[in-house]
């Protein structure tokens, strides 16, 4: 089972692995480290997308791993490089789920995947035997709610939808106290995909999470916000703006089989400060995969 998981890791990473951290391969042979091993090295992490900050930090770390231990081959800074990466993501977090119910925000742009998120992650809970709602919130876009519904309907999972360009506050409220009549375990409602450029849509969300807080005191207890990994460093830029309007307490990476931007979870890492809980490994319902920082490092630096 570990092996099959860690192959599905390795095979969705390829696009990131050849595309960026391929050339590393290359780079760790038996030649002398010199200047020019650490120029290359910095101009490929930075191709990676781990953004320059996060490289900098690296490359002053292993520069200092190289001076303590005496290391004098390309070769030898490998697994080095493996263990500083690791250093960078944060080790699995268990959610919260304690909570009866437990209201899970699902915020992030048009495009990023999120609906079809929130469908995966209901089946996710339900498979581990939760009780699980889902809550259509993104009443401006017609095509989301049937989106949402259809995903309920092939899951088997109950659904809460509001009318097209009904009031989201409004439904998110009406899904609390459905989830609290039919004691769910996890409600999970889907929001609309705000531009974060869009300052009314982004005070539209700050109202919903407002009206859940209304609806059950202490919700929303998690606020994730869906990344498309496709869209690299740009995904910082909403990210930021999502943290600014609500709490978000993590982020679910999707898309990352279609991405060449894999390194973008060290600078999500670097810059928000969140743990990375699910990625999206495929289309499939069980290819949302809880996030292996150990599987997604040994996957792109191809060990």
């Amino acid at each position: 089972m570990a092996d099959n998981l860690f192959s599905k890791w390795k095979d969705s990473l390829d696009r990131t692995r050849k595309v960026s951290f391929g050339r590393l391969a290359t780079f760790f042979g038996a030649s002398e480290i010199s200047a020019e091993s650490w120029d290359e090295l910095e101009a490929m992490l930075l191709q990676s997308d781990l953004g320059v900050d996060t490289t900098q930090a690296v490359i002053t770390q292993l520069q200092k791993k190289v001076a303590d231990e005496g290391l004098t081959k390309t070769e030898e800074l490998s697994q080095v490089l493996e263990a500083e990466l690791l250093s960078r993501l944060t080790p699995p977090q268990e959610m919260d789920l304690s909570h009866q119910p437990t209201v899970i925000l699902l915020v992030g742009v048009n495009g990023s995947g999120k609906t079809t998120t929130a469908a995966k992650l209901g089946k996710l809970y339900a498979n581990s035997g939760k009780k699980v709602l889902l809550a259509a919130a993104d009443t401006y876009r017609a095509a989301a709610i049937d989106q949402l519904q259809v995903w309920a309907e092939r899951l088997n999972l109950p659904i809460i939808a509001g009318q097209p360009d009904s009031d989201p506050g409004a439904v998110a409220y009406d899904a609390v106290q459905s989830a609290i009549a039919r004691k769910t375990d996890v409600l999970l409602v889907d929001t609309a995909g705000r531009l974060h450029t869009r300052y009314n849509l982004m005070e539209e969300l700050k109202k919903v999470h407002r009206v859940v807080g209304k609806a059950l005191p202490g919700a929303p207890h998690l606020v994730l916000l869906v990344l498309d990994a496709t869209t690299g460093q740009n995904a910082l830029l909403q990210a930021k703006a999502f943290q600014e309007a609500v709490q978000v307490n993590g982020v679910i990476l999707s898309k990352l089989d279609s991405s060449a931007h894999g390194g973008m979870a060290f600078a999500i890492q670097k810059e928000l400060n969140l743990p990375i809980y699910y990625a999206g490994l495929g289309e499939k319902p069980e290819d949302l995969t809880p996030f292996d920082r150990e599987a997604f490092v040994k996957s792109i630096l191809n060990r």
